[in-house]
């Protein structure tokens, strides 16, 4: 509501003088239109990037119930970016599920180029773990004898991460709704790593034995709440919205290390607070820059598979124009 300045009603809502259910009707009456803009972005070769921001105030749990009128709003969302002259319009946070990850969307407005931002966001992953690893390590605790969890295990980010730590811990966990596709994926890690335990479990309860917890999930809510974790746990929470709840950080020892936060090159400004702190975005945005930047179009993350070859161009892309990888 800040970015549509209706910031009056927050305190009403919460008040219960409006009802909750009345703001949220009112919120699916409102098409999608610019709220801000980001400038002073400047790549290391001299480029500048202009973002505009646009807002469509649907919540998670609202794209959820209504998902044919989430993609109706994103059509109108990348109509309204190729008038106001943009080349590439991002599918940021929860609406990177929207429209088959994109996919819709793209069919149904071919004169811009779409993008959910999966390929660079789990870059920023690949990048961020061996660091989250040699700090942790430091610590004092040996990574061969510890035991890690990834939550939402049977998606393409959080498998990936699965991937990535599996041969450095002692024991890994892994969570996700559906047994039967989580049972494939643990089958391959036990194969590739037969020297670590894998447990399979669909109760995020299981993550409570956890010392390093990864997350990433496409749940519309927190996951994660203070009864799931340990005291002293790390947890890396690259979901968006994130997965873990406030409440989390007031258990003793724990860390709560935000993922997918990249720094663009230049002294980047704007005029509304995107949550990510001062001068940083997501890395779904950050891949929308990099990609209308690039104009290499062929890069564009659509639908549910991201291929390696995109994962490692953004990577590669990003060093050379200067973003940073903070988390």
């Amino acid at each position: 509501w800040q970015s549509l300045r209706f910031r009056w009603l927050r305190p009403l809502v919460r008040a219960g003088v409006i009802p909750h259910a009345w703001v949220q009707a009112l919120a699916e009456r409102f098409t999608p239109m610019k709220v801000g803009e980001l400038s002073g972005v400047r790549t290391g070769d001299g480029r500048q990037i202009r973002c505009y921001l646009l807002s469509t105030p649907l919540l998670p749990e609202q794209i959820v119930a209504r998902p044919e009128l989430a993609v109706r709003r994103a059509i109108q969302a990348a109509r309204l970016a190729r008038e106001l002259g943009a080349t590439t319009i991002g599918l940021g946070a929860f609406w990177s599920v929207v429209g088959d990850k994109g996919l819709a969307v793209q069919r149904a407005v071919p004169e811009i180029h779409v993008t959910n931002g999966g390929a660079f966001t789990a870059g920023t992953v690949r990048a961020a773990i061996p660091r989250i690893l040699e700090h942790f390590a430091a610590s004092g605790r040996d990574l061969r004898q510890v035991t890690a969890a990834v939550v939402g295990a049977n998606g393409v980010v959080a498998f990936g991460i699965a991937r990535q730590i599996a041969p450095l811990v002692g024991a890994l966990i892994l969570v996700a709704r559906d047994r039967e596709r989580l049972e494939r994926s643990a089958a391959l890690l036990r194969r590739a790593n037969p020297g670590v335990r894998i447990f399979t479990a669909t109760d995020i309860a299981e993550i409570k034995r956890a010392e390093l917890i990864f997350t990433a999930t496409s749940d519309p809510g927190a996951v994660i709440f203070p009864e799931h974790v340990r005291e002293g746990a790390w947890i890396y929470d690259d979901g968006r919205p994130p997965d873990v709840h406030p409440a989390v950080r007031q258990v003793p020892g724990v860390r709560v290390i935000p993922g997918g936060v990249v720094r663009p090159p230049g002294q980047m400004r704007g005029n509304l607070d995107l949550h990510f702190g001062d001068g940083t975005v997501p890395a779904c945005l950050a891949e929308t820059m990099i990609l209308a930047a690039e104009e290499a179009w062929e890069r564009k993350s659509l639908g549910p598979q991201t291929r390696l070859e995109d994962i490692q161009f953004y990577l590669q892309r990003a060093r050379d124009l200067g973003f940073e990888i903070l988390g």
